[in-house]
């Protein structure tokens, strides 16, 4: 079935990137390029799209309740410290997102509380992981994210995003580590079309 196969891909996608920290060199040659990316954020247009910060383990456990967080895989000591990092580098850079959006899952909603402060953040489902959601409603939610990210283009200024592995897996075909982010822009003109965004850079959380 199209759910049995969308399990089997976050299976094998999670094998290679859930839980996996960047290595310190990955990081220091992120970190070169930090200054052009906040460049980036500062001329607008864009989304910047996080997967949330590190919450060791794949999936969550059986029957979890998405409204009760200690029923889900959660933010280690680790990944709360990485969520505060990113929050502090976008203050030191004086950038301040005009929208916060996140999945309604915890471990992506902390992560985007902690960094960018509650009151900011608007849970969304269309962020949300596919494990989790009605299988006819994740295209639909693929689509809804294509679409808001070809609208801020036009709109200016830029969104801050945080969500999970699968979900940027399979709007770009790119996966991330904890805490990373890749920064998104959308043609107006197209905003349905998967090959209409473009991946402008990467971001990687500041280490330690």
């Amino acid at each position: 079935s199209q759910r049995r196969a969308l399990l089997t891909h976050c299976a094998g996608v999670a094998a290679a990137w859930c839980g996996v920290a960047p290595s310190p060199a990955a990081a220091s040659t992120g970190h070169e390029a930090q200054a052009g990316l906040a460049a980036r954020m500062r001329s607008g247009g864009i989304v910047i799209a996080f997967r949330h910060a590190l919450a060791p383990g794949t999936f969550d456990p059986p029957g979890f309740v998405l409204e009760s967080c200690p029923t889900q895989r959660n933010l280690n000591d680790e990944g709360r410290a990485q969520a505060e990092r990113i929050g502090q580098w976008f203050r030191s850079q004086g950038l301040v997102p005009a929208q916060v959006r996140s999945s309604p899952w915890c471990r992506c909603l902390d992560t985007a509380r902690i960094a960018f402060g509650a009151q900011a953040v608007t849970p969304w489902p269309a962020l949300g992981s596919p494990v989790g959601t009605a299988e006819q409603a994740y295209p639909e939610h693929q689509a809804q994210l294509r679409k808001a990210v070809a609208l801020r283009r036009t709109l200016g200024g830029f969104e801050v995003w945080v969500t999970h592995l699968f979900v940027l897996q399979d709007l770009v075909g790119q996966g991330l580590g904890p805490g990373e982010a890749l920064l998104l822009r959308g043609d107006p003109r197209a905003p349905d079309s998967r090959s209409a965004l473009q991946v402008l850079g990467h971001w990687r959380p500041p280490s330690a």
